[in-house]
C-alpha cells in the first residue's frame, strides 16, 4: 500500500510595482496572479530539480520524493 504525505515549499514573488510587466501582472485579480506565478514555477522549476530528485530517490527503498502537479 502506498501512502502519500503532501508537504510544500512556500514561494514569495517580490514585484517592482513600477515595472511594466509587474503592472500587467498586478492588473489581474489576486487569484489569477497566484495561478500565473505557480504555473510558471511548475513549468520552469520542476524540470530543473528533477535530476536532484532522481539522485535523492536512487536506491531509496521506503520513500520517493516527487513534484506534485
Amino acid at each position: 500500500m502506498t501512502i502519500l504525505i503532501k508537504h510544500s515549499l512556500e514561494f514569495v514573488t517580490e514585484l517592482d510595482e513600477n515595472h511594466p510587466t509587474a503592472k500587467s501582472l498586478l492588473s489581474h485579480p489576486y487569484e489569477t496572479q497566484v495561478e500565473l506565478l505557480e504555473s510558471m514555477l511548475k513549468s520552469l522549476v520542476a524540470p530543473a530539480i528533477q535530476p536532484i530528485l532522481d539522485e535523492l530517490n536512487e536506491n531509496n527503498s521506503f520513500a520517493l520524493l516527487k513534484v506534485s502537479k
